[in-house]
């Protein structure tokens, strides 16, 4: 498991991101989700995060750009998802399965993330 954090762009707006490759899921605050196109879902999902158990009545597309290449990829909204060790709020937890699908892998020891197999077209079999 890892993490790197950064700024993404959410539809040209700056969203402080923890990408966790311990997370198999996506989850997004309000702020974030107020710039998206947002579902309610027929019942919550339940996620334990940070101690906490979490819950999310809505999904969103999360559309935006990382390291100016394009993404987007399905996220729960949820009401808070943590702070950094400096106290900054994390806007947005990118989880593992956007990043297998966006071919991010984490570089630790650099503290960056690795888009060498961003994917310029998907190749279905």
């Amino acid at each position: 498991m890892g993490r790197i954090r950064q700024t993404i762009d959410i539809n040209g707006r700056p969203s402080w991101t923890l990408f966790d490759s311990g997370a198999r899921n996506t989850y997004i605050v309000p702020t974030v989700a107020a710039q998206l196109s947002t579902i309610n879902l027929p019942r919550p999902t339940y996620t334990k995060l940070g101690g906490e158990t979490k819950a999310s009545s809505q999904a969103a597309i999360l559309i935006g750009e990382i390291e100016g290449k394009p993404f987007h990829t399905e996220a729960m909204v949820i009401d808070t998802i943590g702070s950094d060790e400096e106290g900054r709020a994390i806007e947005v937890l990118f989880g593992a399965l956007a990043m297998q699908q966006w071919g991010i892998n984490l570089i630790l020891d650099q503290e960056k993330l690795d888009l060498s197999h961003y994917p310029t077209e998907f190749v279905e079999f």
